[in-house]
């Protein structure tokens, strides 16, 4: 029987050695074992290495549900990450042990019409890091297909590789609603993803972009990042018509595109009239799921919405600007973390105060 019980030892022993943060009620998060999913022949296995963390883990942190998606079992948190491959499976040619990747977070099934006629992000399937049911990377290791690994450029860090999922929405914006080189782009919300609009928008060659937020340090921010102008605004509805003028003088000339980076009544309204005749508004953020917003009067002035959700083929062209310096995310990331119980219950803490901190970073 001696035998028998090593075999037994040795086998718990592999499973005591992936650790991960796993959800396990409102603001509980505990650092616990996490067995994975055998390696398929298409699968590579990735040591995390840098995480960050989005505000949707925050929701989920402080009220086990995103909108329609609710955690129901415990889960592993997170999905911006970056990670060393530590194995491959049989058939997977492009990537090799040691390479060093950007993971793109979410498994479509690849078989249905969206998927086919590649809009693969609106997947009904879609199996997604760390939205309820899927178990998420905040672990040592996690097994993920081949093909949404992304080898980073030699130039390019592993919390770059990260910030490619941040960075993933604004380029997916920028590309649903044409911005390039004549396109002046108001953006609503000096956040996250506001920000990385702001710099997926002059990357994509805006000329002239103006940030509006009530907070003046995010303000700051925004235009230590390159944003032309900022307008710092009030939370009450009774201000907008102003506010709408004073936008339009920021930008002194017409508003081609606005990107709502925050989703509120008041956030959308201000975009719908702020932006041009013929122009385009796009609602990114979705902190509601109604909204009361005056739509009929920006139709007759063919002002487009354009909704979005998440992205798709995003990453090439991520590494690419981060690569070429055409972009820098580095400026974003506020605050890092070890991969320990109290680091990951403090990092969680500071991300959902907000106040000062952007990026919240693990590194592990």
């Amino acid at each position: 029987m001696g035998h028998n019980d090593d075999e037994i030892k040795i086998s718990r022993d592999e499973e005591e050695e992936n650790m991960a943060a796993w959800l396990l009620g409102i603001k509980t998060l505990k650092i616990q074992p996490y067995r994975l999913p055998s390696l398929g022949p298409q699968d590579v296995k990735v040591r995390i290495k840098a995480l960050g963390i989005c505000g949707s883990d925050v929701h989920h942190f402080k009220t086990m549900r995103c909108a329609n998606f609710i955690v129901k079992k415990p889960m592993v948190i997170g999905h911006e990450c970056a990670g060393i491959i530590e194995e491959i499976g049989s058939e997977v040619k492009s990537l090799e042990v040691g390479d060093r990747v950007a993971l793109e977070p979410g498994i479509s099934c690849r078989r249905c019409n969206l998927c086919k006629n590649g809009s693969y992000n609106l997947c009904p399937e879609m199996k997604f890091f760390g939205s309820p049911p899927t178990n998420g990377s905040l672990a040592h290791k996690v097994v993920h297909p081949a093909n949404l690994c992304f080898k980073l450029p030699e130039n390019v860090s592993l919390e770059e590789g990260a910030m490619c999922e941040p960075l993933s929405v604004g380029v997916h914006a920028c590309r649903r609603a044409t911005v390039g080189p004549e396109t002046n782009v108001l953006i609503m919300g000096s956040g996250p993803i506001g920000l990385v609009t702001l710099l997926a928008a002059r990357a994509f060659g805006a000329p002239r972009i103006v940030i509006v937020d009530v907070d003046g340090h995010r303000l700051s921010i925004a235009e230590n990042l390159g944003a032309d102008a900022t307008v710092q605004v009030s939370t009450l509805e009774e201000d907008a018509v102003a506010e709408v003028v004073k936008i339009q003088n920021a930008m002194g000339s017409g508003i081609d595109v606005s990107f709502d980076c925050v989703g509120f009544n008041k956030t959308m309204s201000t975009a719908l009239a702020a932006t041009r005749s013929g122009g385009k508004v796009c609602l990114i953020g979705l902190a509601k799921s109604e909204m009361t917003v005056p739509l009929t009067p920006a139709a007759a002035r063919e002002v487009d919405v354009i909704g979005i959700f998440r992205y798709r083929n995003t990453w090439p062209l991520c590494l690419e600007f981060l690569r070429t310096g055409k972009i820098d995310v580095k400026p974003l990331i506020t605050h890092r973390f070890g991969f320990s119980q109290k680091e990951v219950e403090d990092a969680f803490e500071t991300s959902a105060q907000g106040g000062n901190a952007i990026k919240v970073m693990f590194n592990l």
